[in-house]
């Protein structure tokens, strides 16, 4: 039976990839250097949205259940960040554990404010570690194109990434706008999911391992770090297996249910 990582995991895992992005960020040829994955940062800008995110939600999950997130004052976001390498790394660290200590003082079950509003996600300090080690893991990749050693995602992570992917940024109870639909992402590692499209929202479903699956009008076929990776809009849909009816692929990925 597929389960979530538990939070000790996710919490490891934030760790390790935030490691891993400060290493590619260390062997980068210049903060000056355009981010071939977001073409409108530069790495310098890449560095610092993620430790000012780490510390936008270090403020959101101390703050407990809200019903908006915290001020920027309360987390520093009008304060200037180090432009110069060593100080930065030091104060991308210093994100990092402003994070992971207000993650392990919660604990993974306390409210908090979240953005995924009638998502299949909970509002919890649990989920927000989970979307974290996304975050974080996809951002790990950006840095490493940048350094010129693009790693396919963990695959720890990048199975978690397709579930969580799928229930936080996905699923919604905003009526979906076109003709119901069935998508089917089928992960080389052995594990599928369907989402479930119609005038209640979009729904995301595990497909049990061995269970044959009905037809579905469009299916994705790829690793679990190639599925994520296309979420994301790192790498092309083209580039894996498909199946079916394009145009709700290129519904979905239009789609603003917000």
């Amino acid at each position: 039976m597929q389960t979530t990582l538990e939070f000790p995991d996710l919490l490891r895992l934030i760790d390790e990839r935030l490691v891993a992005f400060r290493a590619a960020v260390s062997s980068a040829p210049g903060l000056d250097v355009q981010v071939p994955t977001c073409p409108e940062w530069t790495l310098l800008d890449l560095v610092q949205h993620v430790g000012k995110s780490h510390r936008r939600w270090a403020a959101t999950v101390a703050a407990g259940p809200a019903d908006a997130p915290p001020d920027e004052s309360a987390w520093g976001g009008a304060e200037a960040v180090p432009v110069e390498r060593e100080a930065l790394l030091a104060w991308s660290a210093e994100s990092t554990e402003k994070l992971l200590s207000a993650l392990r003082e919660s604990g993974p079950d306390r409210g908090c404010w979240t953005w995924w509003v009638g998502s299949q996600s909970p509002h919890t300090s649990g989920a927000v570690a989970r979307h974290q080690v996304q975050h974080v893991t996809v951002h790990t990749y950006d840095a490493q194109i940048t350094a010129g050693a693009p790693q396919p995602l963990p695959d720890e992570a990048a199975l978690d990434g397709v579930d969580e992917f799928q229930s936080t940024c996905c699923a919604t109870t905003s009526a979906w706008p076109h003709e119901p639909a069935v998508v089917d992402y089928h992960a080389t590692e052995g594990r599928s999911w369907r989402l479930r499209l119609s005038a209640d929202g979009a729904r995301i479903d595990r497909i049990p391992a061995g269970e044959e699956p009905v037809a579905a009008d469009a299916s994705l076929w790829g690793t679990a770090s190639e599925l994520v990776l296309a979420f994301y809009g790192r790498i092309s849909v083209d580039s894996l297996k498909f199946d079916g009816d394009r145009s709700v692929f290129d519904q979905l990925i239009a789609w603003d249910p917000s």
